[in-house]
């Protein structure tokens, strides 16, 4: 049975699906030798699917795990680097299956990511159509006007479209310094510094506290530990609440 192949590749447990499709957009992917294109179809019984040259296997189904980590700054949110960076897969590689991180925090951002081997649940958390939301605290050097909360709160054009509302307050306000609370349902690149830079804010320290119900807490930096089955479902729960309410909109 033939299957879109970014799917094939993220239930290997390889990536997300998502990085799956970057790595076909790529020209990374080869299909019995060809270079693969975005939305072709394989047959991951009969076919075989290389990805940089090394066989992917299609084969192997691990138990699906979830994770979740402390993100200390200065680590890259990839699992191999080329020109000898740090990488959280330093800090999960006593984790017996094969996992990757859900979603990215930049090298100086720090805070809660989620590792796992299922490409699925991957795609459920950070595709924007799920609208699950994420919480930061980000401290900037400065006083924030009124006019620039409320652009914030209502969106600020990065690349020529709109952000999606923000939820944002202020947690401390000091002279020359304000840490504030942003909820943002997207997960563009760099999309925190990206919109307080848009408003002429300078970000100091950004921190992901939360993803939905799951929250950092106590963990320590470098940290991790499984996800509980609640808080699996409740992530989950929420997903799909969120696909059903975006495809209401568009119906």
């Amino acid at each position: 049975m033939e299957i879109r192949l970014q799917k094939i590749i993220a239930e290997s447990g390889f990536c997300s699906r998502r990085k799956a499709e970057e790595l076909i957009e790529e020209k990374r992917v080869r299909v019995n030798g060809r270079p693969a294109s975005l939305g072709q179809k394989a047959n991951p019984d009969r076919d075989t699917i290389t990805i940089d040259g090394e066989k992917l296997n299609t084969k192997s189904r691990d138990k699906h795990v979830y994770y979740m980590m402390y993100k200390p700054r200065g680590y890259l949110t990839s699992m191999s680097d080329d020109r000898g960076r740090k990488c959280v897969s330093d800090l999960v590689a006593e984790i017996p299956e094969r996992v990757f991180p859900v979603g990215r925090l930049d090298m100086n951002s720090e805070g809660l990511l989620l590792f796992t081997n299922d490409g699925d649940f991957a795609n459920a958390m950070t595709h924007p159509s799920h609208q699950v939301p994420k919480t930061y605290r980000v401290t900037v050097h400065s006083a924030v006007e009124a006019e620039q909360m409320v652009r914030l709160s209502e969106g600020v054009e990065l690349d020529g479209v709109m952000t999606n509302p923000a939820e944002v307050r202020i947690a401390v306000e000091e002279p020359g310094r304000t840490v504030l609370l942003i909820t943002i349902t997207e997960g563009r690149n760099r999309e925190i510094r990206r919109m307080c830079e848009a408003v002429g804010l300078e970000v100091a320290r950004l921190k992901r506290l939360a993803i939905g119900p799951v929250r950092l807490g106590m963990l320590k930096p470098g940290a991790y530990r499984e996800l509980t089955g609640e808080e699996l479902d409740a992530l989950k729960r929420l997903a799909a609440k969120g696909a059903a309410k975006n495809r209401g909109r568009r119906s």
